[in-house]
């Protein structure tokens, strides 16, 4: 399988990137299933109804979240009826939505996303660790699911890169997200799960992780708050990454980051290059 994972898309600048690229990608790239993280994707802070329809309708199969999932109260709703929208599965009980699914990609096979929030620098919730254990009980790569890819959206560093090798020889994909930054470290763990500590975000870099550098600067340098963060509007870089997987084991053959368009230096996957 061609699998597909694009990091944080930040305000109307990298929704828009997104939208625009997103059925080239599946074309050219020859997917067979997309996964977005939009927790960011309206104003920077959170996703509504209609960007969620757009991002999907675009090409994607499924839309993870984060800790700024709720930052938008409607989603508090539509997320019960938009079954393809994940938060974090290690919300508390009772929390509106889900954190992971079996979904269909391309020729009826099945991927198990799973979307977890960590604890290191963040808001403690459940262990993620043991939730994401649940979750491969329940869906086993090989046996109920032909891929299994988990979105670890962290600060810590050290926290993600724990749970890619705790996941090492069970799932398809462990990606990071949050940071906003993307590291050059994808890589076949041992086990042949593929990796990367942050897949980056989809936005304008020239900017303060997604927004608009006077306010950021400001607290950095008074403490004091002057106004909102608002999301930078400039040509958006768009970043992921990009994995395939075999047909025995569903593990991963190869990963390779995405980066293009924006300021930062481009890099696509060889096969697409090569054409």
């Amino acid at each position: 399988m061609r699998l597909m994972f694009l990091g944080d898309v930040v305000g109307r600048a990298g929704r828009e990137a997104v939208v625009d690229a997103l059925p080239r990608l599946r074309a050219d790239l020859d997917l067979d299933f997309v996964v977005v993280n939009g927790e960011n994707s309206a104003g920077g802070f959170g996703i509504t109804e209609k960007i969620a329809t757009e991002i999907l309708d675009a090409g994607a199969d499924v839309i993870s979240g984060g800790n700024h999932s709720w930052d938008q109260r409607e989603a508090l709703v539509f997320i019960e009826r938009e079954q393809r929208l994940l938060r974090p599965a290690n919300y508390p009980s009772g929390t509106p939505g889900r954190g992971a699914g079996l979904f269909e990609a391309r020729g009826g096979r099945r991927v198990l996303l799973v979307n977890v929030l960590g604890r290191v620098f963040m808001d403690a919730l459940d262990d993620p660790f043991a939730t994401v254990e649940r979750e491969l009980a329940a869906a086993p790569l090989g046996d109920v699911a032909d891929a299994v890819i988990v979105d670890m959206h962290a600060e810590a560093t050290s926290e993600k890169m724990a749970m890619g090798h705790f996941c090492d020889g069970r799932a398809s994909l462990v990606v990071g997200t949050h940071s906003h930054i993307p590291t050059a470290d994808a890589q076949l763990l041992p086990g042949r799960t593929a990796y990367q500590t942050d897949a980056g975000m989809c936005g304008d870099y020239d900017s303060v992780i997604g927004m608009q550098k006077d306010e950021p600067l400001n607290r950095f340098t008074t403490k004091i708050s002057s106004g909102r963060f608002q999301p930078a509007d400039g040509d958006a870089t768009v970043c992921g990454v990009f994995v395939e997987t075999d047909d025995a084991t569903g593990l991963a053959t190869c990963v390779e980051p995405i980066r293009f368009g924006g300021r930062l230096k481009q890099t696509m996957p060889a096969l697409m290059a090569a054409e």
